[in-house]
């Protein structure tokens, strides 16, 4: 039995459209595309982060400026604990430390004054008791010059006491306000430093604030550049796609479009009569070759 192919072609500005869209994708696809245009970007740091880096590593300027006075307040404070307790000895913190170079001098001049003095009364008493005859016997004179004697060594005594005390209590005032000094400047570089390392804080966190702000807005250039290498890529994958959609709904509006394979139709069968017919006639031949050649 015969094959039959029926072809139903869509009209031919659709194939033309079709033609062309394949082409262009077949173009499309061949041509290279540099992915590292679009490929993601970390902006660098900006130039005051760096600064702000590079100061809060500096030890003077940086976050750890804060040490030179701290060792400063350290040597202040074991200072100040050498000037605590009593004080005893003659080394360096003692009370003894504190005396006045000159103390011996002012001492040792107070007593010559007080012995010029004590000698003086002296001699004025025995002149006296030898300006009135019989004013005093030999012996009461006697009793009478070893009083004065007496009463003049304790106060002899008793001044130089009284300046040795003096002396003494003047150099423990002065080791209490040393004390007092001492802690004061243990206090003082303490407050400074923590000032020092406040204020290199506030300037660092400026600039890595600043800093940041800048490097924002380079990262959002970069972010921008990307999306223009990815749009510029996409815009004619865009426009194909767009025309590949126009063409589908084309075809697809064409119905009945396509290619049919079948067995060739069978030939309409003879009617009732037309077989008498032939078969009639088909007889009459038969009987006339077979008897058409006898005679009467």
């Amino acid at each position: 039995m015969a094959e039959t192919i029926q072809r139903n072609l869509p009209a031919q500005f659709i194939e033309d459209l079709g033609r062309d869209y394949g082409t262009q994708i077949a173009a499309l696809t061949s041509l290279p595309v540099d992915t590292t245009k679009f490929a993601p970007q970390v902006a660098a740091q900006d130039a005051l982060q760096t600064a702000a880096y590079t100061q809060a590593t500096d030890a003077a300027t940086g976050l750890g400026s804060f040490q030179p006075f701290l060792t400063k307040a350290g040597t202040a404070a074991d200072a100040a604990t050498g000037l605590t307790g009593t004080g005893a000895g003659t080394g360096a913190g003692s009370i003894q430390s504190y005396m006045s170079p000159y103390q011996s001098d002012v001492i040792d001049t107070a007593l010559t004054e007080f012995d010029r003095q004590a000698q003086a009364q002296k001699a004025s008493q025995a002149a006296q008791a030898l300006g009135i005859p019989g004013a005093f016997g030999g012996g009461r004179e006697g009793v009478l010059q070893a009083q004065y004697q007496s009463e003049s060594d304790r106060n002899r005594a008793a001044l130089q006491a009284n300046l040795l005390q003096s002396g003494f209590q003047q150099a423990q005032q002065a080791r209490q306000q040393d004390l007092a000094n001492q802690m004061g400047l243990a206090n003082l570089q303490s407050d400074l430093g923590s000032q020092a390392q406040t204020f290199a804080q506030s300037q660092i966190a400026g600039l890595g604030t600043i800093g940041s702000a800048q490097q924002a807005q380079s990262q959002a250039v970069l972010d921008a550049q990307r999306q223009f290498a990815q749009m510029a890529v996409q815009e004619p994958i865009n426009r194909l796609n767009l025309l590949g959609s126009g063409v589908t709904g084309l075809m697809g509006g064409a119905s009945g479009q396509g290619t049919t394979i079948g067995e060739a139709p069978v030939a309409a069968a003879a009617s009732p009569l037309q077989s008498a017919f032939g078969y009639g006639l088909m007889g009459a031949d038969i009987y006339g070759r077979i008897f058409g050649g006898k005679k009467t």
